[in-house]
């Protein structure tokens, strides 16, 4: 509405400016003309001084000076005025909005208490408490201006609106309309103190320590504020329709001095253009001066401009476009303009689209199409664009300007800019993107035109050592020589690319499996005897290369990628140095298609929360151990219909290409959560297992991430027992005893998972800081039917009481595996025997779960903590 306002004024001003433009523009050509014609009636020109000069020229536009001096001081004030109107609105606006948000946020610390919503009532409180200092700057005689601006500034205002506000603001503070909308902004400071000493109240009452607030207190804040909120709802707006009024009033009193203005300045104009008819028919000889002008203009143009006639000779030529034609002016004098421009043989028509466009367009027109024309002169190439306008005199085409417009550097820097987007700056080879267009453009071919072809990957051996012992530059200048060895080694046509780093594809067009192999094994050994000095070392290097036989049963580029990569890992894992052929039949491609599948389930299960964690509860098998809750957490993932998908589907994929500590991850954070969520289900839990990866176990900040989790959800140190599998401790040993020790310095448990399944359990046993050996489900699954089974799961229980460890027994199946269990004096049994899994929520703490809860006379965990409490 304020916008709609101002814009008025300024738009009168606009007109009343673009006339006088106008009318000056007419003038000067006039005027000029009569001055050089009373110059002939003059004695001499030296009789003239300038003093005449300038006399002459003010006796005639004396009344467009003054307007427009009058109407720009006007535009200033209003603009000024309109200007600090439009900043008080905005900042009235930011006041009000203030005082809204301090009322919500005080009310939201009342209810909750929270230290972010007292911060943000109190920097929503800065912006009334800033206008009023403003105010109150103001109030003062002498007005206190850097009171006022810094005010202004605290107040949320912009610093580019400030010094117009106070400037407005001191002009109208004194007078009739002001001093009504200063007494409402008055008004609000009684409720704004109220709001001030509310807050001071129940921020004392939530900073101390053991001061209890109640609901009945919550209330009574909440019902004061918003007491107060209504009783300054009123005044803020009748405060906003004040400043508004005024807004509107002021806005249609400039609009009427505008107009009165521009309607004088329109009269003027008139006045003045009467008085010039009488003077045009000596303005005709300003033509010959405008025309010399306008060929010096010519002249100065870069670009080259053809006058033509009506009939398609050239006129005239500016210098511009000699040098871009390489011919002179007066030998193109003339000549047609197809004998002129000599365009390419690939743009036949481009003369007669040119000439009909010419001759047909009423309007100049701008052709974007970009020609190419032959200069004879030094046979070079110029890409031009072309503007044309034709000339019409009475309705018929007298002839047409033609402007030629150079953009050959333009296109020469498109074509580098091209050129490096599909190629690789180091070697100059095509880019992955540009190979794998490539590679697209030959599975298109129709099957019965596609002849066989190869495809090779190739990866530099050891190149990493190369960059680590000699510097990056030894490893760029390695790589410039293997790009040059790749491309003595194929032929013309033949495809060659750095996909990245260290690795190299080649595509060999028209070439069957063994002139492929035979290529390969060539540039096997040409990379291999390649020899760089640099400095006093010889650098050397190998290569691994894939091979894949290209027939037309594929037609996807990213699978011939894949399968090239492929081969190459298969060479590396043959000793590097190699060359694989892919077989269709490779089991191991299909393994790595079927992990990145899953790999891309889980990272896509991960984005959109589809995993959940189940438990399984454990059972004592003796007398006397702790009772309690005592259960492993698993992972389970949801497909997109909801369905539970099995661990050992995805678990493996997860495993090998590094997902494995995100998941990690999830769990902890889950598993927590779901335990704070359940306090008092959580008091009677004794020991939670939650799984740690090999790959998690290696990640130096998993400690702090556990140790931040714990702290969060305030979870008690002592219930936690995290699994790691035997091997994935002996692959990460020195960073799993690490862990484990800190951890175990906060109360948490360890438990030795899959123990007796490696060569080494007991020698690392003794460094290993667990309290729980969980034996392989392996040997316990048939330890009845297997005597040597039998024997290990005796040992190994044996041997971890003597070493102070509590034994688990896993993939206990059968009501005798648990009675031999308990006569070997195994402490714990889990297994579906037992109990099996089901999801970690509410229920499963006062579901009646397990077998073994039956057996020992309890109906489910809770019952097992009380029982130990009876204990």
């Amino acid at each position: 509405m304020h916008a709609a306002g101002t814009s008025l004024p300024l738009y009168g001003a606009g007109l009343s400016l673009h006339l006088m433009h106008t009318a000056i523009v007419l003038s000067q050509d006039f005027y000029a003309a009569l001055v050089q014609q009373c110059s002939l009636l003059m004695p001499t020109k030296a009789a003239m001084s300038p003093w005449s000069h300038v006399h002459r020229l003010l006796s005639r536009t004396w009344p467009f000076v003054l307007v427009v001096c009058v109407q720009l001081v006007l535009a200033a004030v209003s603009i000024q005025l309109l200007s600090g109107m439009r900043a008080i609105v905005a900042g009235e606006s930011i006041w009000s909005r203030a005082q809204m948000d301090a009322v919500f946020y005080l009310d939201r610390y009342a209810s909750q208490g929270t230290e972010e919503a007292y911060l943000q009532f109190r920097q929503a409180l800065e912006v009334p408490l800033g206008d009023r200092q403003a105010r109150q700057a103001l109030d003062h005689s002498p007005t206190d201006l850097p009171q006022a601006r810094e005010g202004f500034l605290r107040g949320g205002n912009h610093p580019g609106d400030i010094d117009t506000t106070v400037t407005v603001l001191r002009l109208t503070w004194e007078m009739e309309w002001m001093r009504s909308t200063i007494a409402l902004w008055r008004s609000a400071d009684s409720y704004l103190d109220q709001l001030i000493i509310l807050a001071t109240e129940i921020r004392s009452a939530r900073t101390q320590p053991h001061h209890a607030i109640d609901t009945l207190q919550i209330q009574a804040w909440q019902m004061e504020i918003s007491q107060i909120s209504r009783s300054t709802a009123p005044l803020t707006k009748a405060f906003s329709e004040s400043l508004g009024t005024h807004s509107r009033t002021i806005t249609k009193a400039l609009l009427g001095i505008h107009l009165s203005a521009a309607t004088l300045l329109v009269l003027l104009v008139m006045l003045s253009l009467s008085r010039m008819q009488a003077l045009r028919h000596n303005a005709e000889s300003a033509l010959h001066s405008e025309r010399e002008r306008g060929l010096s203009t010519l002249v100065a143009l870069g670009d080259g401009v053809l006058t033509l006639h009506s009939d398609g000779t050239v006129l005239h030529a500016n210098p511009a476009a000699e040098s871009m034609l390489g011919v002179r002016s007066d030998q193109l004098y003339g000549q047609l303009l197809q004998e002129v421009l000599n365009f390419e043989p690939s743009d036949p028509e481009a003369h007669d689209t040119l000439l009909t466009r010419l001759k047909e367009s009423t309007h100049p027109f701008r052709d974007e199409t970009i020609r190419w024309i032959h200069r004879d002169s030094d046979q070079q190439k110029l890409a031009i664009k072309l503007m044309g306008s034709p000339i019409h005199h009475d309705g018929r085409l007298t002839g047409a300007v033609l402007v030629l417009h150079d953009v050959t550097r333009e296109q020469n820097y498109m074509h580098q800019l091209n050129w490096q987007a599909s190629h690789d700056a180091l070697t100059g080879l095509e880019n992955r993107g540009e190979f794998r267009t490539r590679l697209e453009q030959l599975l298109n071919t129709p099957r019965h035109l596609m002849r066989p072809a190869i495809l090779l990957h190739l990866n530099l051996d050891q190149f990493k050592l190369i960059n680590d012992g000699n510097g990056y530059a030894a490893g760029d200048e390695v790589l410039r020589e293997v790009c040059q060895c790749i491309s003595r080694h194929i032929q013309e046509g033949d495809a060659v690319a750095r996909l990245g780093g260290d690795e190299f594809g080649v595509l060999l067009h028209n070439c069957n499996a063994d002139q492929g192999l035979g290529i390969a094994e060539k540039l096997r050994q040409g990379i291999q005897q390649l020899q760089l000095q640099w400095g006093r070392r010889m650098l050397r290097t190998g290569v691994s290369i894939g091979v894949v036989h290209i027939t037309a049963a594929e037609a996807c580029a990213q699978d011939l990628l894949r399968m090239a990569d492929m081969a190459c890992l298969r060479a590396k894992e043959m000793g590097r140095n190699k060359v694989f052929v892919y077989e269709h039949e490779d089991h191991a491609f299909q393994r790595y298609m079927g992990d990145m599948d899953w790999i891309e389930r889980v990272r896509t299960a991960l984005e959109q929360n589809r995993f959940c964690l189940f438990a399984q509860t454990l059972a004592p098998l003796q007398t006397g151990e702790e009772l309690g809750a005592h259960f492993e957490v698993l992972l389970r993932m949801t497909d997109p219909l909801g369905q539970i998908v099995p661990p050992g589907h995805f678990i493996p994929a997860a495993e090998r290409y590094g997902l494995m500590p995100a998941l990690d991850r999830w769990v902890i954070t889950q598993a927590m959560r779901t335990l704070a969520q359940n306090p008092r289900q959580m008091l009677q839990v004794h020991s939670c297992a939650i799984n740690l990866s090999g790959t998690s176990l290696g990640d130096t900040s998993l400690l702090g991430f556990i140790q931040q989790q714990i702290a969060e959800f305030h979870i008690p140190a002592q219930i936690l027992c995290f699994e790691i599998t035997e091997t994935s401790a002996i692959a990460n040993l020195d960073n799993a005893i690490r862990l484990m020790s800190e951890l175990q310095k906060q109360g948490c448990r360890f438990s030795l998972d899959d123990f007796g399944a490696g060569m080494s359990s007991f020698n690392y046993l003794k460094r290993l800081p667990v309290d729980y050996l969980k034996i392989d489900g392996g040997f316990v699954c048939d330890m009845l039917s297997n005597p040597s089974n039998y024997a290990m799961v005796e040992m190994i229980s044996q041997i971890g009481h003597m070493m102070g460890k509590r034994t688990v027994a896993e993939f206990v199946e059968d009501e005798a595996t648990i009675c031999a269990l308990q006569k070997m004096g195994v402490d714990y049994g889990q297994g579906y025997c037992i109990a099996k899994p089901i999801p970690l929520n509410l229920e499963y703490f006062s579901a009646p779960t397990t077998l073994a809860a039956q057996r020992f006379g309890l109906q489910n965990p809770t019952e097992l903590h009380a029982a130990s409490r009876q204990a």
